[in-house]
Order: structure tokens, then sequence, then C-alpha cells
């Protein structure tokens, strides 16, 4: 029989959300073999998650779809990766993304309402605490979106250029993940902030500097500062000789807006300390 491993039982942990001696236990029956193991995980009812509801939902997918001039992104959180990856959990996103889409909805509530008899049928089958996020609808004279796996998802809209520009655009917000779209829309505050953080970093290279060198290091780190927050003077992953503004502005086109979700940014995870677990459960076994 193969190796029952730490580091398997772990990698089924993770896949499953299942605890650690029924990892084991499972992986034993399925002589090592981790598929095997997850397939008769899942027939014998054993991949549950009690208290659904309550429990924390910061895995899922990202979805998108675009028609014409009209975009839509949304997100449905799951408490795995594995559940996202599952055929029941790819359904109700696609459903509630096209039913979002054809009802024209701009905010995520009504959604939340009409789909709750399936959220609640898909929690009950899966055994996984499921919620649909947030979604993003956006129109403009040019619509174009890139999907990266199902974890990063971002919509571009654009005046001229085409559609396949907009990807571009689209895929390199998701390389690249820029705070706003231009120097401008960066606050005062945030700009005041990182001189703060400059200030005190550089506290030694500073000392004793005439006034205007001090100014011009702070008015060099500014300028960096907001291209890389700032979509249109960001390099472009596919050539970094060429600005994003500058990419679009040779086809004709300006950048209007984007939007960018990233499965789970701003939930907070319950950190699981997998050493502190294995010994928890080895105590346990001595009493």
């Amino acid at each position: 029989m193969a190796e029952i491993t730490a580091a398997l039982v772990k990698e089924l942990r993770e896949r499953t959300g299942q605890g650690m001696m029924e990892c084991k236990k499972a992986l034993v029956a399925a002589e090592g073999d981790i598929e095997k193991a997850i397939d008769d995980m899942r027939a014998s009812g054993a991949i549950k998650a009690a208290k659904k509801s309550g429990n924390i939902a910061a895995e899922g997918s990202i979805a998108v779809r675009v028609e014409g001039g009209r975009g839509l992104i949304i997100e449905v959180n799951s408490q795995t990766d594995f559940l996202a990856l599952q055929d029941d959990f790819k359904a109700f996103v696609k459903e509630s993304l096209d039913e979002a889409f054809e009802q024209n909805l701009t905010e995520v509530a009504p959604l939340i309402a009409s789909r709750e008899s399936a959220r609640e049928a898909l929690v009950a089958k899966c055994g996984e605490n499921v919620n649909i996020r947030r979604l993003t609808a956006v129109e403009g004279e040019v619509v174009g979106a890139y999907l990266h796996g199902h974890r990063i998802g971002v919509l571009v809209t654009l005046k001229g250029g085409d559609a396949e520009l907009a990807k571009d655009i689209a895929m390199h917000v998701a390389a690249s993940n820029p705070a706003v779209l231009s120097p401008s829309d960066v606050s005062e505050e945030l700009v005041a902030k990182e001189k703060e953080i400059f200030l005190q970093l550089n506290a030694d290279k500073i000392a004793g500097k005439p006034e205007n060198i001090v100014e011009n290091m702070i008015k060099g780190r500014i300028n960096k500062f907001l291209a890389e927050a700032s979509l249109v003077e960001q390099a472009f992953v596919k050539d970094p000789e060429v600005k994003v503004g500058d990419l679009a502005k040779k086809a004709g086109a300006e950048i209007v807006s984007f939007v960018r979700y990233e499965v789970g940014e701003g939930i907070e995870k319950a950190e699981v300390d997998f050493a502190a677990e294995v010994a928890a459960q080895v105590a346990a076994t001595k009493k």
C-alpha cells in the first residue's frame, strides 16, 4: 500500500475542507489514491459542512458575460476551491450570471433574493455554504472581458478601439492589478501617505541634503508610485516598451473604466495552523 504521508493528507484536506483524521482514514481506505479518496468521500456523503450558513465562504468563482456594449461580472463564494470546480456549483454560477444579465441588474440584492431557493438546494446537496457576493454591470461603446481561470475576472470599457483591444487591456489588468485608471484618480490622502512612508524609509539618505534635492527625491518617488498604481501609466504586459494608455491611443481609443474581481478579496479568512492541528489530534488520541 502507498505511504500515507502528511503532505498527502494535507492536500486532501485542502481539496475537500475536511478534518485531518477523516482525510487520513479516506486515504487509507483508498490505498493512497487521492482521487479515489475524494470520490469515496463524496459517495458516502462525508464531504459535508455543519452549520453551513455560518461558515466562512471565501473561495468560489468569478464569472463574466459580454454582449455588445454591455458587460457583467459576478462573484459567487464557496467554502472550498474543491466545490468551485464541481459541475453543480458551475451551473449555479452560470445561471446566476445569465439571470442578472438578462434582467439587466445593476445591484446584487435582487439577484440574491431571486436565487435563494436554488442556493439553498445547492447548499443542501453539497454540504457547503454558498453565497452570491457581488456584481458589477457596465455599458460602453466597446466592452471587453478577460477571465483568468475561475479566480480573476476583468471588464474594460473603451471609447473607440475594438473588443480585441479591450480584452488585451483586461488581461493586463488581471495580471498587474492597477489601483486606479489614471494618476488623477489617486487621492491626495494616498499620495500624502506614500510621501510619509518614503521619508521614514529614507531618513538617513535625506539627512543633511538641501531642501530642493529632497523635494526632487520625493517627486521622483511619487511619480513612480502614481505610474505603478495607474492603469494608463503602467507598462503593457505584452510589450513593456509601451504604456497601456499609449497602447489605447495608438488604436484610436480611450480607456473609460475597468472592473477587476478576485475571488475572496477583502474577506477575512480563518487561518489554520496545520502543524498545531496535527499536534492537537495526536494529543487527543493519547487521552
